[in-house]
């Protein structure tokens, strides 16, 4: 059996048929130092809050699912060392043998559904490498969205991945990519690419109403809802290109593969932009808070 606690604002909002939206935690374990991941952490969940939806942070700890973290969970999970970073593929191990563990993008729309949340936000979805023709390098999260039918607010595919092909595999998995309020796919740190959207939507509403359509036609898997950054906090895509390049190049001089590649190459990013690039990373998550908080209302609408 999974052992799933909710904490007392996420319990208190689905007795009300309150909108939640969930949110990962490895931005708190793998994606920031102490004490600045738990202070965006909490700012995210306050945006929600603003918006007027509940926000329910996934993480496992000890064995046991959280839906939502209380105020003193955060902080532990802010400081704590050696903590998983869990995926479809070691969620049940980590749940089984009492560990704690992270979630990834795939792992938190697992929690999702298994909390019975439809709307997820979060930074930027993982995709296909870049050389994933020699290292077959794709990201578990793509299946996810073919699978598991969750909504997830993203800014795109982080900006360090190869994004035509990652696009490419969502449609042949069938996921409905959908550009928020523009026609070309958001790039993650900058607000536009040169990539034409598959679908374009503008309003919360019409998200959620396709959401509700694809549950009714038992469709499987869920959407992407692709976010841009706001203007003012973006960084221009050909600023970002050289740095990325830099950032690649030392990644494989010096060997590194699997799960370190990401978080190798966001550091070297952030070093190389002098910082820039976080303080874009932080104002995209909490749009996208924002616009998943907006969507979550809609369907309970759409429900009521």
């Amino acid at each position: 059996m999974i052992e799933i606690q909710y904490s007392a604002e996420a319990a208190a909002a689905r007795a009300a048929g309150t909108a939640i939206v969930a949110l990962e935690s490895t931005i708190i374990t793998h994606g920031m130092p102490f004490p600045q991941n738990v202070e965006v952490a909490a700012q995210v969940e306050q945006d929600i809050r603003d918006t007027g939806a509940i926000p329910a942070t996934m993480a496992v700890i000890k064995g046991v699912l959280h839906v939502g973290l209380e105020t003193d969970q955060l902080q532990a999970l802010g400081q704590a060392q050696s903590v998983a970073k869990v995926s479809r593929a070691d969620m049940p191990v980590c749940l089984a043998m009492g560990k704690t563990g992270a979630t990834t993008v795939a792992a938190t729309m697992i929690a999702a559904r298994l909390a019975g949340i439809d709307v997820f936000a979060t930074g930027g979805i993982g995709g296909v490498h870049k050389g994933a023709e020699h290292s077959f390098d794709i990201s578990a999260d793509l299946m996810e969205l073919a699978q598991t039918p969750v909504t997830v607010v993203a800014a795109g595919a982080k900006a360090i991945l190869d994004i035509p092909k990652t696009l490419e595999v969502l449609e042949t998995q069938g996921v409905p990519v959908i550009a928020y309020g523009q026609d070309s796919i958001p790039a993650f740190w900058s607000s536009q690419s040169d990539l034409n959207a598959p679908l374009r939507m503008d309003t919360a509403r019409d998200i959620a109403r396709s959401h509700a359509m694809r549950q009714a036609m038992a469709l499987p898997g869920g959407q992407l809802i692709a976010n841009p950054i706001p203007a003012d906090a973006e960084i221009a895509s050909e600023v970002l290109a050289p740095v990325i390049a830099q950032a690649q190049a030392e990644a494989d001089a010096q060997g590194v593969t699997g799960k370190a590649v990401t978080p190798f190459l966001l550091q070297r990013i952030f070093e190389l932009t002098e910082g820039r690039s976080l303080t874009a990373n932080i104002a995209l998550v909490r749009n996208n808070a924002r616009l998943a908080a907006e969507i979550a209302k809609e369907l309970v609408k759409l429900k009521a």
